[in-house]
């Protein structure tokens, strides 16, 4: 874990609140969410497991495919955020489906208990990854499966350097570059992994903060008082991000996906 980030550990509270608050209008503004998880779903290996745990289900978008793809599975949807898990259950009345509040790097299931996790854009909020893979190797079977998609320290780029002209505070959340998730991830076997950039565009700034508050995913990392008023730290912002307006005249914000599957040793 780089220093910065283990010197700034979010608090888990905030990230939940913000998620909870967000259940209603998630799905509206989610579809990079919902494309990334549509990808990782067609990494689903073949296998008939007995117990498939979504960690990070948010409003529950995987729980029906991963219902049709393994239909004799206990499923578990696993969320930090008991808002989302409401929402969620509201939503999806399956057969053995259970929902649960936890937390990724305290894991409330037994050990060797578990044939599949699948874990789409959640893992990102953990920034103590040795502790979340621990937990991981604890819970599966051996032979048990890993499949993970999350961002990189590229996601956002350009709104953290419009942000830089501002001020010197940390208004961008920070991820995790994949080096780092892989040497934590060394309790694991590595099957398979993908890096992709993703280029969302928007017509105004505003259109992306918008989203990404409706998402639950603004900043909630802990910041200093600055002393310009609101009004003028707006002002500078956006004329730092016009800055990176593409020739196609749209604003781009950047995405760093990763893909990743693991697998427990047997022994």
């Amino acid at each position: 874990m780089t220093a910065m980030l283990r010197d700034k550990l979010r608090d888990k509270r905030l990230v939940a609140n913000s998620f909870s608050r967000a259940a209603p209008t998630y799905d509206s503004v989610a579809g990079l969410q919902r494309d990334t998880a549509d990808y990782l779903l067609s990494w689903l290996p073949d296998i008939e497991p007995k117990v498939v745990v979504d960690l990070g289900s948010g409003t529950g978008y995987a729980s029906p495919q991963l219902r049709a793809r393994y239909p004799k599975a206990l499923l578990l949807s696993l969320d930090l955020a008991e808002g989302m898990l409401a929402y969620a259950r509201d939503r999806h009345s399956l057969a053995q489906h259970k929902h649960v509040c936890g937390d990724a790097e305290q894991l409330p299931l037994a050990d060797n208990s578990v044939d599949l996790v699948f874990s789409s854009l959640a893992v990102q909020w953990c920034e103590r990854p040795e502790m979340l893979f621990a937990e991981l190797a604890r819970v599966l079977k051996p032979g048990g499966q890993v499949l993970v998609a999350t961002l990189g320290p590229a996601t956002l780029v350009e709104l953290k350097l419009a942000w830089a002209a501002v001020d010197d505070d940390c208004h961008v959340n920070e991820f995790l570059p994949l080096a780092e998730v892989n040497e934590a991830a060394v309790v694991l076997e590595s099957v398979k992994q993908e890096a992709q950039l993703r280029v969302l565009e928007y017509g105004k700034l505003g259109q992306l903060t918008h989203e990404l508050k409706a998402l639950g995913a603004h900043n909630v990392n802990a910041r200093s008082r600055q002393g310009l008023s609101t009004r003028e730290r707006l002002r500078k912002l956006t004329q730092a991000y016009e800055r990176t307006r593409l020739a196609s005249g749209a604003l781009p914000a950047s995405y760093e996906l990763y893909f990743c599957h693991w697998r427990k040793p047997q022994s």
